[in-house]
């Protein structure tokens, strides 16, 4: 698999957080297709879209609990979710 970026990883818990824009990750509620270019653009981000169901299903097979949020998500939301998946996995590990 080519190497990809993880925007935030707790490598010990083995949780891997992606932060995902709407137009780069054509995003179910606000994505927008370009008019100019537009086969150009559409094979664009529907190889995003591919890589990203690659990459959540690598990282998972390896063990991994991949979490994806949308932009537009309430930070605190994101933040609790983050935090609550990494301390179960924390308390997990510790058994």
């Amino acid at each position: 698999m080519p190497r990809r970026s993880v925007d935030i990883a707790f490598t010990r818990q083995k949780v891997a957080v992606f932060l995902d824009g709407c137009f780069w990750h054509s995003g179910p509620d606000h994505a927008t297709s370009p008019k100019a270019n537009a086969d150009w653009w559409r094979t664009k981000l529907d190889r995003n879209m591919t890589r990203d169901r690659e990459t959540t299903e690598y990282l998972s097979a390896l063990g991994w609990v991949v979490l994806r949020f949308w932009e537009h998500e309430v930070p605190d939301a994101v933040a609790k979710r983050v935090r609550d998946v990494v301390a179960n996995r924390r308390q997990a590990v510790a058994r």
